[in-house]
């Protein structure tokens, strides 16, 4: 296996990396959702978590694997520390996929060694060697890691690589795992890498990288002409601190910025042939998924997703831009899979025709949940004169993609004005199918529709993040709300949509409320298991 390879490898972290956002953490299904849209997506690997950190862990990887993991589909990899038991819980986990990687990493940064490992690097480079050979006992495909290798010694790391590669790793990957490096030090690291490790050729280089100072997606770029072939990334971004590499934006930047890259890859400048695998078409949507699903809002001026990224507000920019796009666009919005036409179905709109939008959309329900949705489709075509693609996304998203319904909301009812002390009255049917009633007085109608939900499902929390917008503009919007609270030292989301943005609030807030009880009890659970 050779690193010279003349594309770009995609690995996708959201579901392991990306998921350790505050906040952002997902049920089984959800991850099922999400994986099967990446497969969509085209990505080529997808690290779908780290199965040794608990049941629901390997759960997840094994479910993936054995869903999404098919012959035609991505591998499916799992992370696992430079030790037995993660190791072999994850060849376990990864055994249904028809393709499967195993993932170990130690650290190899002097400050790690001494602080974390309390290992010398003698220690740690014998640990990599073994490790690496007893995951490859399990698989062909094993993926090395040195952890904090942006901050290791450049000749200690070229000992670690080359005794990994010997002993059966068939990829390297080089993680800035704090997001210190600059591009120019980045790029040089690979570049000493490709001239200082011996067995280089049988292996695949890889990165992975963080946000922490806004250089991961130009770091990747720069690492990519000094020989990467394989770029670790997230869809939004998403991850720890600051993030991660963006894939969104590191496959448009290879796409839209081809000609510059292709001699780097061995190609000829002018050559039209895609760097990646990615189905371009899938990235808004991917990431409309991830976001809605997460709770991890996507801001405005985001590159490529953001709903400002192909927006002109400027009139010299909107002269330009009607006279040729080309003035002020570098990439047609439906490249990355918007559509020009918004308006799309109505009240009078049959089940046929909707199924048939969705599945035009990238949707693929079953029967249930078709049915689900449909029930949505017509209330909010009741209230709304023009249903866009917006607004099915946000349908389909808010009812088939959800925390499980443990409590549900039965009623919201408002009192508020300037003269009038905010009121709230909420019913909830609780997971009994018990109906509870209770009323609040807030700061204002959301605050006091929170107040009273609280009482009623009487578990301590504190709201940290309250987020509003409108799917599409006018007086009728379909408004999403998002909102993350915190329950001890942990963060959950809730997501939903609803042209009454009161109700919304209410919706996203339960939603919440039942991932926090689903993880309790899953807690509970694992408890009488141990």
């Amino acid at each position: 296996m050779s690193n010279q390879t003349d594309r770009i490898i995609i690995f996708d972290t959201t579901l392991r990396d990306g998921e350790q956002c505050p906040g952002a953490t997902l049920n089984i299904d959800e991850k099922l959702v999400i994986a099967k849209q990446l497969a969509r997506l085209g990505v080529d690997i997808i690290e779908a978590g780290f199965a040794f950190a608990s049941p629901g862990d390997f759960e997840a990887v094994s479910k993936i694997a054995q869903t999404v993991g098919t012959e035609n589909g991505p591998v499916i990899c799992s992370l696992a520390r430079a030790r037995y038991d993660d190791i072999k819980a994850a060849a376990e986990a990864i055994k249904p996929a028809a393709k499967g990687r195993i993932h170990t990493f130690i650290a190899t940064s002097d400050i790690h060694l001494q602080y974390k490992l309390k290992k010398t690097r003698p220690e740690v480079v014998a640990i990599a060697e073994e490790m690496v050979a007893y995951a490859k006992s399990f698989t062909d495909d094993v993926e090395f890691s040195p952890e904090d290798a942006g901050r290791s010694d450049p000749e200690f790391l070229y000992e670690v690589l080359e005794r990994a590669i010997a002993a059966g790793a068939t990829t390297v990957n080089i993680p800035d795992t704090v997001g210190y490096t600059t591009p120019s030090e980045f790029g040089a690291i690979i570049k000493g890498i490709t001239e200082n490790v011996p067995n280089i050729d049988k292996a695949i280089i890889s990165v992975h990288g963080h946000n922490d100072l806004g250089l991961a997606v130009a770091n990747f770029l720069e690492a990519v002409k000094n020989g990467a072939r394989q770029l670790e990334c997230t869809i939004n971004g998403i991850g720890e601190r600051a993030g991660n590499a963006a894939l969104e934006e590191l496959v448009m930047a290879l796409h839209v910025r081809r000609q510059y890259f292709n001699p780097f890859l061995g190609r000829a400048e002018n050559s039209e042939a895609p760097l990646t695998n990615i189905d371009t078409k899938q990235i808004y949507k991917t990431s409309r998924l991830v976001s809605n699903l997460t709770g991890m809002l996507v801001q405005p001026n985001k590159a490529i997703v953001g709903a400002n990224a192909f927006a002109h507000e400027s009139g010299i920019h909107q002269d330009g831009v009607l006279k040729n796009k080309l003035t002020y666009e570098i990439m047609d919005a439906q490249l990355i899979g918007l559509s020009d036409n918004q308006i799309v179905l109505g009240k009078h709109s049959g089940r046929n025709a909707f199924r048939t939008r969705l599945k035009e959309l990238g949707f693929e329900l079953s029967e249930t949940e078709l049915n689900k949705a449909f029930v949505k489709f017509k209330d909010v075509a009741d209230k709304k004169k023009e249903i866009s693609d917006w607004d099915l996304e946000a349908i389909v998203n808010d009812e088939i993609q959800q925390a499980p319904e443990l409590f549900r909301v039965e009623l919201v009812q408002v009192s508020c004005g300037s003269n009038t002390q905010p009121t709230a009255t909420v019913t909830l049917r609780t997971p009994d199918g018990e109906e509870l009633t209770d009323a609040a007085i807030g700061t204002g109608p959301v605050d006091a529709v929170y107040k009273a939900i609280n009482r009623v499902v009487n578990i301590p929390n504190e709201l940290i993040e309250f987020s509003v917008q409108s799917v599409t503009g006018g007086i009728d919007a379909l408004g999403e709300v998002t909102i993350r609270l915190r329950h001890q030292s942990r963060v959950f989301s809730g997501h939903a949509a609803n042209t009454d943005i009161i109700v919304a609030s209410a919706q996203a807030y339960v939603n919440a409320l039942n991932r926090l009880v689903s993880a309790l009890q899953q807690e509970v659970k694992e408890e009488v298991t141990a």
